[in-house]
């Protein structure tokens, strides 16, 4: 069963599947979908009714019945911490997956801490969890592995001097900050600086200020929602020639259709959900990228996303975690989730542990490049 609050959070619809009036094991989700992010919170949302319906029509967690409690939070940091409070007081539940924007995660998660209530992120900055927090995991890689795999690809083009055009928002200005902070280690000069803000509307004086630059050789730009669209449209529009790299922050199909013939040449790291027909047959990740597609498309008719596919591992996480525990006590939830070990996902195989509540490391991310309008591996 599903119950789904609106952006307000005043009333909640209860859409049944299958399950009683009231089921036993509540999960609550926090997540923006609506505004200005909801490319991100839409996708999750839709996932994670798909997989309790599922999961409640063969028989739920050890034969107990689910019911999902979501929230629109709209990535306002403010509402993500007021339905927090309310999921873990009022509704109690168990474990909540959400904070589809970093800034909505910072702000709930000491409240998780507080009421020692598991909690999987869905963004990706990497200050979710590092330093660790006991009740605290994510299911995205994180801005500093995405910085690391792009350099990695950049270097083995025999080029080392970028420049960085970042968005001012959460996710922005955290990849910026962690592509600065690996970029020597990584064999990278940051020789440009740049940023924008999240309302700019043309940024081509910034992408003309990297392009002056001495030696200039590659372009990242850190940053998520419709942001990087523009700027790689300017890039287009200005006639740049450099190798240009965007991040996971806009890996999904959507990012194509915003950014038209202009995203052709691009590179950026995702997670193989972008191209299930090309995964290998021994690929651990083939059999749920493939059951995900599936599932996803016969209940809503549509891929799903990258942004989706955060949920989906964050719900299939928590289930395992849930059955391993045999218990709905959230810290042994929370314990199980820490002992997770080689869980294959839709964005890579997870292994938690008392250091490590991301459980992911570079092998998980693939570069791959838009060609006419789709997406093809790069051989690394």
């Amino acid at each position: 069963m599903t119950r789904q609050a609106v952006a307000a959070g005043i009333s909640a619809l209860a859409l049944l599947a299958g399950a009683p009036a009231l089921a036993e094991i509540r999960i609550g989700a926090s997540l923006a979908i609506t505004g200005p992010a909801a490319f991100l919170g839409d996708p999750e949302a839709k996932t994670l009714e798909m997989l309790v319906e599922e999961l409640n029509a063969s028989g739920g967690i050890n034969g107990e019945e689910v019911e999902l409690i979501v929230y629109d939070d709209g990535a306002d940091p403010n509402k993500a911490r007021t339905f927090a409070t309310r999921l873990i007081e009022e509704d109690e539940v168990v474990a909540v997956i959400g904070g589809s924007s970093t800034g909505a995660t910072m702000a709930m998660a000491p409240l998780f801490a507080d009421y020692e209530i598991p909690f999987i992120s869905l963004a990706g900055a990497v200050v979710i969890i590092d330093p660790v927090q006991e009740f605290v995991f994510k299911t995205p890689h994180t801005d500093r592995m995405a910085c690391e795999k792009i350099f990695a690809d950049i270097t083995s083009r025999g080029l080392s001097r970028v420049g960085l055009i970042s968005g001012t928002g959460g996710f922005g200005a955290s990849m910026r900050e962690q592509c600065l902070s690996v970029a020597e280690a990584s064999g990278v000069e940051i020789v440009a600086d740049e940023s924008y803000g999240g309302s700019d509307s043309d940024m081509t004086p910034q992408l003309t200020n990297i392009a002056a630059t001495d030696g200039i050789e590659a372009i990242v730009n850190p940053g998520f929602g419709q942001g990087p669209a523009v700027v790689t449209r300017n890039y287009a529009q200005l006639g740049l020639d450099l190798p240009f790299y965007q991040s996971h922050g806009v890996a999904s199909d959507e990012f194509i259709k915003l950014a038209g013939d202009s995203a052709n040449g691009v590179r950026l790291p995702a997670t193989p959900l972008l191209i299930p027909d090309q995964l290998a047959e021994d690929d651990v990740q083939r059999q749920p990228v493939q059951d995900y597609i599936a599932a996803y498309e016969e209940a809503y008719g549509e891929k799903p996303s990258t942004f989706g596919g955060y949920a989906y591992d964050a719900f299939h996480l928590l289930v395992d975690a849930i059955e391993r525990a045999g218990s709905t006590d959230p810290v042994e939830i929370r314990d199980a989730l820490e002992a997770t070990e080689g869980h294959a996902g839709v964005t890579g195989v997870y292994s938690f542990s008392p250091e490590d509540h991301m459980g992911l490391d570079l092998s998980a991310f693939r570069i791959l490049e838009i060609e006419d309008g789709g997406w093809t591996p790069v051989e690394q």
